[in-house]
């Protein structure tokens, strides 16, 4: 990734065309949510309670982009991890960043590889060799989330 990275940049801004500001931004996203479970609970003796538990699993999802050479970070709560929500976050960052040419590094999931995928003008993507999460700065963002504030 190291060796080609550079050489693929290059290539994507002389596709552009321009000579808009280039933004590289690492794109990940976490879940987070919650899952019921059993509980004890206080009654008379000798009586035992007897409480059906449902299992219940309730989910939200995070889409982050972080740009670590200005510090510069942006994200989306959507509730699904799909293309369809990868589309929205691509355009809200397309948005966000309209004089910019930003390239979105970012894993191998198959939601973000999508033949559907409606690219903004100014986006474009560049995968991360499979199974290497360290190399995405974004992933360490969840790390220290989960830590602090879960």
């Amino acid at each position: 990734m190291e060796k080609k990275l550079k050489e693929r940049v290059e290539e994507m801004v002389a596709a552009w065309g321009n000579h808009r500001p280039l933004r590289l931004m690492f794109q990940d996203e976490a879940r987070f949510g919650r899952i019921a479970d059993r509980r004890y609970c206080w009654c008379h003796r000798p009586d035992r309670p007897v409480v059906s538990a449902m299992v219940t699993q309730e989910y939200t999802y995070a889409y982050g982009a972080v740009s670590p050479l200005d510090g510069a970070f942006d994200s989306l709560v959507l509730p699904h991890v799909n293309s369809d929500c990868m589309q929205i976050f691509l355009h809200e960052i397309a948005n966000r960043y309209p004089g910019d040419n930003v390239i979105m590094i970012l894993d191998g999931a198959g939601w973000h590889k999508s033949k559907d995928f409606d690219l903004p003008e100014n986006i474009r993507l560049l995968f991360l060799p499979p199974y290497s999460p360290e190399l995405n700065p974004q992933e360490h963002l969840w790390d220290e989330l989960r830590e602090k504030y879960s």
